[in-house]
C-alpha cells in the first residue's frame, strides 16, 4: 500500500471496504453485493430469497436488519478506522416479498471522538421505503489499513 496521506478519501474508503469484504462472510454469504462506497458512506443491495421469508410470506425483519447493518458497518468503517455497532433501531415501514430486490444507502449523520451516528434508508427496487435504520458505532483499536510512517 503507498503512503496513506497519497490517498484521497474515497481511495481509503474503498480500500477499507476492499480489505472489509474478504474477512465478512455474513454478508457476502447473504448475497449481498456492494454497490457503492464513500467517506462515511455506503450502499449495499440483497435479493430476497424463500429462505428469508417467515409465516407471513414476507421477508423476516431480520434480514432487513443485517443488510441495514452492513451498510452501516462498510460506511463507518470507511475512514480507516475500526468501528463496531455501540446501539441500532429499526423502524420497518412496509412489507418486502421473495423476489424483492432491497437496497441500504447509509450516511454519516454525525462523527465526533469516538462515536458516530449513521442513518440508512432502505428501499426495493421500486424505490419504495421498507425500513429506517438508525446505528450509533464506536471506534475501536485498530485501521483496516497500514499505518505508514
Amino acid at each position: 500500500m503507498s503512503d496513506m496521506g497519497s490517498l484521497s478519501p474515497h481511495d481509503i474508503a474503498k480500500a477499507c471496504a476492499d480489505a472489509m469484504w474478504v474477512e465478512d462472510n455474513a454478508t457476502r454469504h447473504l448475497g449481498m453485493t456492494l454497490v457503492a462506497i464513500a467517506p462515511g458512506a455506503a450502499t449495499i443491495s440483497m435479493a430476497i430469497t424463500g429462505i428469508m421469508t417467515n409465516g407471513h410470506g414476507t421477508c423476516h425483519g431480520g434480514y432487513i436488519f443485517t443488510l441495514a447493518d452492513s451498510a452501516f458497518a462498510f460506511a463507518c468503517n470507511s475512514h480507516n478506522q475500526k468501528a463496531v455497532a455501540q446501539h441500532c433501531s429499526v423502524t420497518y415501514i412496509a412489507p418486502a416479498f421473495k423476489g424483492d430486490v432491497l437496497t441500504a444507502a447509509a450516511q454519516e449523520v454525525s462523527r465526533r471522538g469516538r462515536g458516530g451516528i449513521y442513518d440508512i434508508h432502505i428501499t426495493n427496487q421500486h424505490g419504495d421505503q421498507i425500513a429506517e435504520f438508525r446505528g450509533h458505532s464506536r471506534t475501536v483499536k485498530g485501521t483496516h489499513l497500514p499505518e505508514q510512517g
